[in-house]
């Protein structure tokens, strides 16, 4: 041995082998070539024979270094044979050269030999019960090592040589801990795992089947990396494992190992939350303690587990929570909820069943948000009823769950879950929607256009027809009800119906034998509610139907009905259902000319050069079922086309049947319109009339008829009323006969020629008292 501290504890003092030479060689070393092999008898790794009967490397060192000490003997002469000593020394040189190669030179190889041949498939996946401090966990699966997902040659030739030489490697029970590197090395969790034995040798399949206990880290860690999953702002997980392994092969201890390895998870590979399919939704009326009632919830899910794992929930304590108005309190509780043992398999659909009370509606919950006319209820069940997703929040509840270790609720208390929540589009929800009883007020001719003082109104009765929905299976009852209803002539829009104000409601509710089907009847009655007309073509189509179609005309209406809603556990509202209904108006069958008008009286209230002004009660028959007040109307007073006058009436009202003694001022000025043309017709007219024939007025609207509502003037542009002349009559005198208050067939403006002063005199006191 040499003084030289640093020389080799081993000189070669000849060239290498052939042997050696043909492992360094890179055309005779392929990754065919098996690393141990005999020309003798092929033997596999487990001692079988080898396929193709190659020596394995360390065969071939053997068997040249015998060859190399044969050839030397063979020179000399013939003596004692010296062959178990040569075949010693070369076992050990064999020997040496191993330890020293794997022992010394090779761990790092051997490391990384394991981690990119070691192949670990989980096939099941198990908690076996759940502990105080943790889970008790059963991990079954089959380990290999494979040699082929080895990059390197060399260190897949030296990592194959060691392992089948060690064979089998068996390791200490070990604690696993696992630090989340991207949250500040806080601990995720620890498991402590039991000693295993597995077969390290390539291509060999173990199958492990052990009892793990997992216990969780710190909380602020899970649920800080639990918020940003649920947020999906998570984009990259980064986990670092470190262990300290005690191997040992054989009786061979190969000490303590510390083991470091990080996984990094992303796109992809990051878990997803799970898809569920809501199979069940219930909800019924429940006493509570205390002589109180609340609303109970049952729902059931169906979510698939396509993971290879089975373990047993226990029941476990929730509170449900819906969205807030405000930041520092995002939240608003709404149940409390609890979930019985959940059963998980692998590979298979699980069934979540869940109850939930809700006690009493949180004022938070339907109060309006800041700047807003909607309080988060609104937007929850708005969201539900169009049929989009909704969101409520998941988390566990602050009491512990019975039947569940302290840790897990307050595991789940840190984290709050949101839950999608699909909608269910309930556009059929209100099956009828149609108004009777219709009263038409005409708008006030003095207001601004553009008001609603401006527009007519409408007076009805609402009937709402609900079909309620299956699931809901409580008493409700509806105090108000209010809409934003679109009218639609022949699919055109005609106005806007504004209903809202809330208008005062009773309901009742219908259960139909035999099926379960609920209905829910709603009426409300709506006073002056304004008819904001957009089109006027339309509707001087719909008053021209009315008036000169002779056939009832067919209103559509699109609305949005908002409901107030009173149960046992709070009242609330539900708005923006969306509903339809047809509205029938009844024609006015045989024209105008059935309103039959007749002059009661007249009276000679103001006379001028050119112009006098009389007020009359006319009587008239409404034949239709709808009733309106007339603030203002204005019509042209006409005689064979020419305008003679105008006629007026303020606040009449109008309904069903016989309406009496409306009073009418009209304004006799042939001059105006007509001139001196004008003027001479209307000179004519009055001297037929006091010569006792029978004359006619035409009665016609125009633009200015209702001055808010000039299109309704001029859809009915060409109606004509005609309204006969009474009678021209006077005082009978005892002279006459008679008992002075009949008429008779003759007229008798003149009743005498004689002195002209009496004719003075008579028009005069007709004049004073009227005709």
């Amino acid at each position: 041995m040499s003084d030289n501290p640093s020389s080799p504890l081993l000189r070669p003092s000849r060239p290498s082998s052939t042997a050696s030479s043909r492992l360094n060689d890179p055309d005779l070393s392929t990754e065919s070539t098996p690393l141990l092999s005999r020309e003798d008898v092929p033997v596999q790794e487990e001692g079988e024979p080898l396929p193709n009967g190659d020596l394995s490397p360390a065969a071939s060192w053997l068997r040249s270094v015998q060859e190399r000490f044969r050839g030397r003997t063979s020179v000399k002469e013939p003596g004692p044979s010296r062959h178990p000593s040569f075949v010693a020394l070369a076992l050990l040189t064999v020997v040496v050269f191993t330890i020293m190669g794997l022992g010394f030179f090779a761990p790092a190889v051997i490391e990384q030999y394991s981690k990119e041949a070691a192949v670990f498939e989980p096939t099941k996946l198990s908690i076996d019960s759940f502990t105080t401090t943790g889970v008790r966990a059963r991990v079954q699966g089959t380990f290999t090592l494979d040699a082929s997902r080895v990059k390197a040659n060399t260190v897949r030739n030296l990592g194959r040589l060691g392992t089948w030489m060690a064979r089998k490697v068996e390791t200490g029970e070990s604690k696993v801990r696992v630090y989340l590197s991207d949250y500040g090395d806080v601990l995720l969790g620890t498991a402590t795992i039991p000693g295993i034995v597995v077969s390290i040798r390539n291509g060999q399949i173990t199958n492990v089947d052990v009892m793990a206990h997992v216990e969780p880290g710190e909380v602020d860690g899970i649920r800080a990396i639990a918020n940003d999953w649920l947020e999906g702002k998570l984009e990259r997980l980064r986990l670092q494992g470190m262990a300290d392994v005690g191997l040992k092969s054989g009786i061979f201890s190969l000490g303590t190992q510390s083991v470091s390895e990080i996984l990094v998870f992303e796109g992809q590979d990051l878990p997803v939350f799970p898809k569920f399919n809501m199979t069940r939704m219930n909800f019924t009326e429940v006493s509570l303690p205390g002589h109180q009632r609340g609303m109970a919830a049952n729902v059931s899910l169906n979510l698939n587990n396509n993971h290879p794992i089975k373990f047993i929930v226990p029941s476990l304590a929730f509170d449900i929570l819906v969205p807030s108005c405000t930041q520092t309190d995002p939240y608003i509780l709404l149940a409390n909820a609890t979930s019985e043992e959940i059963d998980v398999e692998p590979q298979a659909e699980v069934q979540v069943n869940v109850g939930g009370i809700i006690r009493e509606i949180p004022d938070t919950l339907t109060k309006a948000c800041p700047g807003s006319h909607s309080s988060p209820l609104d937007l929850l069940l708005g969201n539900y009823l169009h049929g989009n997703e909704m969101t409520v929040y998941v988390r566990g509840a602050n009491s512990p769950s019975p039947g569940a270790p302290g840790w897990i609720s307050d595991l789940l208390a840190s984290v709050t879950v949101p839950v999608p929540f699909p909608g269910r589009a309930l556009g059929n929800l209100i099956k009828n929607f149609t108004l009777a009883n219709v009263h038409f007020s005409l708008p006030d001719p003095m207001a601004d256009p553009g008001t609603p003082e401006a527009q007519p109104k409408l007076s009805a009765l609402v009937k709402v027809l609900v079909d309620l929905p299956k699931e809901m299976n409580f008493p409700v009852n509806v105090s108000r009800v209010r809409a934003d209803a679109e009218v639609y002539y022949h699919g055109r829009k005609l106005g806007h119906l504004d209903l809202e104000k809330w208008q005062k409601a009773n309901s009742t509710r219908v259960d139909t034998k035999g099926e379960r089907i609920s209905e829910l009847r709603i009426d409300a009655k709506i006073d002056e509610a304004p008819l904001r007309v957009t089109d006027d073509d339309v509707f001087t189509e719909v008053v021209q139907a009315l008036v000169f179609g002779g056939k009832g005309v067919l209103l559509d209406i699109k609305a949005d009905v908002d409901i107030k809603v009173g149960a046992s556990f709070g009242k609330f509202a539900i708005k923006g259902i969306p509903a339809k209904g047809k509205v029938v108006v009844k024609p006015i069958s045989r024209g105008f000319g059935s309103f039959s008008p007749k002059v009661g009286s007249i009276e000679i209230l103001d006379t001028t050069e050119t112009t006098f002004t009389l007020q009359a009660k006319i009587n008239f028959t409404n034949p239709t079922q709808y009733s309106a007040m007339v603030p203002y109307v204005d019509l042209k007073i006409t005689n064979n086309g020419t305008i003679l006058g105008h006629a007026t009436a303020k606040n009449v009202s109008v309904g069903p049947g016989n309406n009496k003694n409306i009073i009418v001022q009209a304004v006799w000025d042939p001059l105006t319109p007509g001139g001196k043309k004008g003027q001479g017709l209307a000179r004519e007219f009055l001297s037929q009339y006091l010569s006792g024939k029978n004359t006619t007025l035409v009665l016609k609207t125009h633009n200015g008829t209702i001055p808010s509502q000039p299109s309704l003037g001029a859809a009915l542009s060409s109606l004509e009323i005609e309204l006969p002349t009474p009678k021209f009559s006077t005082p009978k005198t005892p002279d006459d006969g008679g008992d002075g208050d009949g008429d008779d067939d003759g007229p008798h403006f003149i009743k005498d020629a004689t002195v002209l002063l009496t004719l003075i005199d008579t028009l005069r006191e007709i004049l004073a008292h009227g005709l």
